[in-house]
């Protein structure tokens, strides 16, 4: 199978181009505006026809959109989320054999939502912020699309490679220098929300299955549990064998976007600028995944903290 990955730079992105390169099944083209990618090309610049070029050159089967931005202001999320949706959905139309479209969208699409149940994907969508609104429109665009394609809405990542800017890539840092530095306490934001937190490599096996399968529409993608911000910030602090305290600062709310950082290859001027969202309670339906794509999660949430601190803990 033929597949042209597009934001292999990012959080994300990266371990889906392992997963696909070590598939002896798949051959994968890389496009991005970085040096290491098989095709140069900027989707937030470049025209829908220059777009459908390449992909007359490459002819895949599949076009895996991995890129966007989670940070940055709300002209750079536009641009990033749902303009270079726009591209890539005009130039998969025009190419000479329309592929398939595997989306990444987000969990932050659904925006507030009543606690203490998993969000189906037949909920309204009712986002808050520019993340949340650029990704739905994204996500609007492929459904509207006429093309052969399916938008997996990920729940919040978390494991190996989470960015600094990100909430357990930011405590990871804060836990390294605190036990450098003897220090006592670590400083952070209000914990008290819920989230339903899904490895990296677990959301790469998703994309892989996706990429195969014959599904359409929206999807969840996540464990399909609700776990406080808290008790997994403790379970980070565990690992690290850190003996301090951990303080949150009750009017300081912590960004939690549904993707832990930049979801593909950055793009120029994300970055990082966290905010306020407020949105109590995420917690995946994942149902549809299992029953379309045969997929579960594998990764335990303290495994997958505990490999963020093995890497943070390990970076010269």
């Amino acid at each position: 199978m033929r597949v042209l990955l597009l934001g292999a730079d990012g959080f994300i992105g990266r371990r889906v181009a392992e997963r696909l390169l070590a598939d002896p099944g798949m051959q994968v083209t890389v496009l991005g505006r970085r040096d290491s990618a098989d095709i140069r090309f900027d989707l937030t610049a470049g025209s829908p026809g220059a777009l459908a070029r390449f992909l007359d050159a490459v002819a895949p089967q599949v076009v895996v959109n991995c890129a966007g931005a989670t940070y940055g202001t709300s002209r750079l999320l536009i641009q990033a989320n749902t303009l270079a949706v726009a591209t890539v959905c005009e130039a998969i139309r025009r190419s000479r054999e329309p592929a398939r479209l595997v989306h990444v969208g987000s969990a932050a699409e659904y925006g507030p939502v009543q606690p203490g149940g998993p969000i189906p994907e037949t909920a309204e969508p009712r986002p808050v912020g520019p993340y949340g609104v650029s990704k739905l429109a994204g996500t609007e665009l492929v459904l509207a699309s006429g093309l052969d394609a399916l938008v997996l809405r990920i729940f919040d990542v978390v494991g190996p490679g989470s960015p600094t800017a990100s909430l357990f890539g930011r405590l990871a840092e804060g836990l390294r220098r605190a036990l450098e530095q003897d220090e006592l306490q670590i400083r952070m934001p209000d914990l008290s929300g819920y989230r339903d937190f899904v490895d990296v490599r677990d959301v790469a096996r998703a994309i892989q299955s996706a990429a195969v399968s014959a599904a359409t529409g929206v999807i969840n993608i996540g464990s399909g549990h609700a776990v406080r911000a808290r008790e997994a910030a403790h379970l980070l602090v565990r690992a690290s064998g850190f003996e301090g305290s951990l303080a949150e600062d009750a009017g300081r709310a912590v960004y939690l976007p549904a993707q832990a950082g930049p979801a593909g290859d950055g793009f120029r001027g994300a970055e990082p600028r966290p905010v306020p969202e407020p949105v109590a309670w995420r917690q995946a339906d994942v149902r549809t995944a299992r029953d379309r794509l045969g997929w579960r999660t594998q990764v335990p949430l303290e495994e997958s903290l505990g490999d963020v601190w093995l890497e943070t803990a390990c970076r010269v």
